[in-house]
């Protein structure tokens, strides 16, 4: 018989009411690269899934900037979560971070969120596949692994640019010498300013991962990375055997701002739009997305993709019909219970939004 998890004195961590969690400590992994590490107030605990994530809104000069961060903690220590961010060239809400969030300052979180996690009905046989800071969703698995001395046999696999962009690259070394189940392969593209690196370098491929894994078929492999790591490794996975129903991948490379919407002209098709709870009406046409005119007409939603990938603007549509076509982020049940994705709805009819 399972045992009952009992809550932590000061309780759990409530998805539907919390949203605040402070910084208490900042970690600096690479040369651009920190995690920030977080908890909630009074004391409580979070209940998240390894490849989970979280959305943050962030207070960057006079707008909120929302942003998704995987967590890269692991779940067995449910004090707090920690994510790990790449200063970006030019990155907004990477540059604040790394500028701002300082031990003592709160920000806004919503989750946990997604659905890359791994499958325990499976064998425990895994490859985790990771491009640059793509390694914080298998990094939190690999450390609930490592946590909870789970018997797994896990292959894992992290490319970046140079031995030097390693995120984690000592703990990784620490857990390989410790896990008897994990074999661990970092490869750089280049040497970068390390010219006695010992292993191969370049990029993934068919031929490499054939001799790096020669069981690959067998695994279940979890993918995340800027886009094309995924697409070759998805490719590679293809052709050395791998199930489709076995090989998952996360990224958030689609999580950018929607390009704005053409202006609204009495040549095209309008309808009201009512935001119930706001008590405001605007215009929306036809070809535009409600999010978009939403944001053009400073209304506030909540988003981050405006794709239908990560479900964060989804709201209940009281009235009225629109063309959605997402991308994963809303489920069919949610859709019989009324809710929609803005980002990616066209109205159809006049609507009347609970938000």
């Amino acid at each position: 018989m399972a045992t009952e998890v009992q809550a932590p004195p000061s309780g759990w961590w409530d998805p539907e009411t919390d949203d605040r969690l402070r910084c208490v400590a900042v970690h600096q992994e690479t040369h651009d690269v920190r995690s920030f590490t977080l908890v909630p107030p009074a004391g409580k605990q979070i209940r998240f899934g390894a490849g989970q994530y979280f959305l943050f809104d962030f207070p960057v000069g006079d707008t909120v900037e929302s942003r998704c961060y995987s967590v890269s903690s692991a779940p067995t220590r449910p004090g707090g979560i920690t994510i790990t961010v790449k200063r970006v060239a030019g990155g907004v809400v990477s540059n604040w971070l790394h500028d701002n969030l300082t031990p003592g300052a709160s920000v806004r979180a919503r989750g946990p969120q997604g659905t890359f996690l791994r499958p325990m009905s499976e064998t425990r046989k895994y490859l985790f596949l990771s491009g640059g800071s793509g390694i914080t969703p298998v990094m939190s698995m690999l450390r609930e692994i490592a946590d909870t001395a789970e018997v797994a046999d896990v292959v894992f696999l992290h490319a970046a640019r140079t031995p030097q962009d390693f995120v984690f690259r000592d703990e990784l070394a620490w857990l390989a010498g410790r896990i008897k189940g994990l074999r661990l392969f970092l490869l750089p593209e280049t040497t970068g300013a390390e010219p006695s690196w010992p292993g191969l370098t370049g990029r993934i491929s068919a031929e490499l991962m054939a001799l790096a894994v020669p069981d690959m078929a067998e695994r279940v492999v979890m993918c995340c990375g800027p886009a094309p790591f995924m697409a070759a490794a998805r490719s590679n996975a293809a052709r050395l055997g791998v199930p489709p129903g076995r090989y998952l991948e996360e990224s958030f490379d689609g999580l950018v701002p929607e390009p704005p919407a053409p202006e609204v002209t009495q040549a095209i098709t309008t309808f009201k739009v009512q935001f119930a709870k706001q008590n405001r009406i605007i215009e929306v046409g036809a070809e535009q997305t409600v999010l978009s005119a939403a944001k053009r007409a400073g209304i506030r939603i909540p988003s981050s993709c405006a794709n239908g990938i990560c479900g964060t603007c989804k709201s209940r549509l009281v009235s009225g019909k629109v063309d959605m076509k997402h991308a994963g982020g809303i489920r069919q049940r949610e859709i019989d219970a009324g809710m929609f994705l803005p980002c990616c709805s066209r109205p159809r009819s006049d609507l009347v939004i609970e938000r």
